[in-house]
């Protein structure tokens, strides 16, 4: 197998949330592209490379095991301390759009589950994601 960049790592995370409904909707990839602008982990990502990663990305996806296989390589490139970020990242584009898809939901468990995340550590980043996005 492969390895990639933590960089790749976390736009994989991104673009696997964003596809798991089977349609990556603009407001989502508004909100890969400023992520990766605005966060401190990106501070020394090549912002050139996003648009190939997320195509790298949707054809490992389409391959027999592709999310297994993404979430593999997702694994593998993270350490430890980046683990949480890639799964508030998630968090992120999942509520981007207002609308969060069981497809969605089950791919940021399986993701939590792959990154061995504490479950009161993913409650409490989904809380603070929610919160974020709640509406009068």
């Amino acid at each position: 197998m492969n390895t990639i960049s933590y960089h790749a790592a976390l736009v994989y995370v991104m673009v696997v949330v964003s596809a798991a409904d089977g349609s990556m909707s603009e407001k989502e990839l508004q909100a890969i592209g400023e992520l990766t602008r605005r966060l401190p982990v990106f501070n020394d990502f090549d912002r050139d490379r996003l648009l190939a990663l997320a195509r790298d990305c949707s054809a490992i996806l389409q391959e027999g095991d592709g999310l297994a296989t993404v979430l593999a390589l997702v694994r593998d490139a993270l350490p430890d301390h980046l683990r949480e970020t890639a799964y508030w990242l998630a968090l992120e584009v999942a509520l981007t759009d207002s609308k969060v898809a069981m497809e969605e939901i089950r791919v940021i468990e399986t993701l939590r589950h792959a990154l061995d995340i504490d479950r009161l550590v993913a409650a409490a980043l989904e809380r603070g994601a929610r919160a974020r996005y709640q509406t009068a």
